[in-house]
């Protein structure tokens, strides 16, 4: 199963996340090793949210993820929620 974490984040987000972008970035890394995250990130034009694509047969890897997440602890995200996502069309 397709879950999506989806991020809503703080204005200015570029240039507020600098400090964590590192160690946000590892832990995107070992999720996506571990075979957890398929594909991650944020929105352009506006810079107003992000997007984790996981895998697994429940949602706990992408709860995992946001709860541990610096972006998330450090309040740089205002809001995530994860869906399921019904792949209908390509690679599921």
């Amino acid at each position: 199963m397709r879950y999506l974490l989806l991020y809503d984040v703080v204005d200015g987000f570029v240039e507020r996340r600098t400090p964590f972008r590192a160690p946000h970035l590892e832990l995107a890394r070992q999720a996506h090793e571990r075979g957890e995250l398929l594909l991650a990130g944020a929105f352009a034009e506006p810079a107003d949210g992000a997007a984790l694509l996981f895998s697994g047969d429940d949602d706990s890897a992408a709860v995992a993820f946001a709860e541990h997440d610096p972006y998330v602890r450090e309040g740089l995200v205002t809001a995530w929620r994860v869906r399921r996502w019904n792949v209908v069309v390509g690679e599921s």
